[in-house]
């Protein structure tokens, strides 16, 4: 075989392989879309009571972990006029004691699954009355003031 011939076939070898990657990647980001459908098990629903409110009350309930990146950037756009509560679900951070801000540890069994929270950073709002207003992963600061600016209106 020459060397000619050697090359194209492990250059249509090559491109075989590249198409199956690419319809690999192609079934992801269909799975992935917008059109998808959401788990149902996404965080309480929005108007339903809020689980432990008698032990909490009302203000900004903030799922958090100390392993997790986004977390502290989260945590620190919280304005501090709001009433908060971090929950972690071991040991809290450092950067968490902070006046306003109660702050409660090891609830993983306990807080994360009473409110269905799938993933660190999560956020819900509960109201006066003692209703989830919104509840929903915050990636970014920028995503937690557009929640929190969402369920003010």
């Amino acid at each position: 075989m020459s060397f000619q011939n050697s090359a194209l076939l492990l250059s249509w070898v090559a491109i075989l392989l590249l198409a199956l990657v690419v319809a690999g990647l192609v079934r992801q980001v269909h799975a992935l879309s917008p059109g998808a459908s959401r788990p149902a098990a996404l965080g309480p629903a929005a108007g339903a009571p809020a689980p432990a409110f008698d032990r909490l009350g009302p203000g900004l309930l903030l799922f958090l972990d100390r392993d997790c990146g986004v977390c502290a950037d989260v945590l620190a756009a919280v304005p501090s006029d709001r009433p908060l509560h971090a929950i972690f679900a071991g040991a809290p951070s450092e950067d968490a004691s902070r006046p306003g801000v109660t702050v409660l540890a090891g609830e993983q069994d306990g807080l994360f699954a009473d409110y269905r929270v799938p993933a660190t950073p999560f956020a819900v709002l509960v109201g006066a009355d003692g209703r989830v207003r919104a509840a929903e992963p915050v990636g970014s600061p920028e995503a937690l003031r557009a929640l929190t600016l969402e369920a003010a209106r």
